[in-house]
């Protein structure tokens, strides 16, 4: 080969590496799309995924295809993602555990939470509520504090999980209000509300859909809303702040991640379409029906509303002193 012939070959390769990914963000996407959620089928995570993915085909003319990669507090499915390609056709539906609580209790994450994804947009949030078993003798969050402080270690709270949101919402009121509770964790709301409606604990923190039935037989009895405006589906029951407890704020969310590096076009294109999906009447509706609001948001403001509920958690998991299992 000659010299001439090598300095033609050389200068070609930026022009042909340039070529092939530019091409990818004007076409994309050209195939199947993977969303991984970090929990089992079922349930409110599940049910937002997929609500969002079968919607996202119809706009992108692509199937996409929600993948259950559970376990391990989200770390299997978020590092599947954080090691995929970088090019907008494997996704994480993250959430308070993975970028809010989880990376408090696990310092020994096998990514990095914050370099190693690229965010598209927050997708939705699901406001907890406080509710006791209705043998409890108090009617008001004040005398449920008032009661707690007399029996210093003689009520529980349930929650999903250790290190969960349920369990952190439990951790934030027993500090803010100043009271002893014993934390008694299950695997999974299920048998922790049959254990609340049993009376074998007293108090849970969880989002309103998994309790409703059994307020509405008044077999639980409904405290307050753990949110800054009160929950759709309790309209009259009062928020923290209105108990007098301002401060006790805290609801499961879930969002939609990419690899870090993915082209930015990718991601725009990604963040237009769910942004319009989020916005329809239809999903606001079905989301609402579930307890959870359509959050849509820029990726810069997902990504900074990430960095203050890692801030925050990371606060209040130092103070408290939980552990990871």
């Amino acid at each position: 080969m000659t010299w001439r012939l090598i300095s033609r070959f050389l200068l070609g390769l930026p022009v042909v590496a340039l070529a092939a990914p530019l091409a990818a963000q004007t076409s994309y996407p050209t195939k199947p799309i993977r969303i991984l959620v970090t929990v089992p089928p079922g349930g409110a995570a599940d049910f937002i995924a997929r609500t969002v993915g079968a919607k996202l085909a119809e706009a992108l003319g692509q199937t996409v295809v929600v993948e259950n990669r559970a376990g391990a507090s989200g770390t299997i499915a978020a590092e599947a993602v954080a090691k995929a390609a970088p090019d907008g056709y494997t996704l994480l539906q993250n959430s308070i555990t993975t970028h809010g609580i989880g990376p408090h209790l696990s310092p020994a994450l096998p990514y990095d939470p914050v370099l190693d994804f690229a965010p598209i947009t927050l997708v939705a949030t699901l406001p907890l509520v406080m509710t006791i078993n209705a043998e409890v003798p108090a009617a008001t969050v004040k005398e449920l504090v008032e009661l707690a402080k007399r029996k210093p270690g003689g009520l529980s709270f349930a929650s999903s999980g250790n290190g969960g949101a349920p369990h952190m919402a439990g951790e934030l009121f027993r500090e803010i209000a100043g009271v002893d509770l014993v934390h008694v964790p299950y695997k999974g709301s299920g048998p922790a509300v049959v254990d609340l409606v049993a009376g074998r604990v007293q108090i849970m923190f969880d989002a309103a859909p998994s309790l409703l039935p059994h307020i509405q037989t008044g077999r639980l009895r409904v405290l307050a809303a753990a949110s800054t405006q009160r929950n759709p589906l309790l309209p009259g029951v009062p928020t923290f702040a209105e108990a007098g407890y301002p401060g006790v704020d805290v609801s499961l969310w879930y969002g939609m991640l990419a690899p870090a590096g993915t082209p930015r076009p990718v991601i725009d294109r990604l963040n237009a379409e769910i942004v319009k999906i989020l916005s329809t009447p239809d999903v606001r509706e079905r989301f609402t029906a579930r307890g959870g609001e359509a959050s849509p948001t820029t990726p810069e403001a997902f990504a900074a509303f990430m960095r203050d509920e890692m801030a925050r958690w990371g606060a209040i998991v130092r103070k408290s002193g939980v552990k990871a299992d």
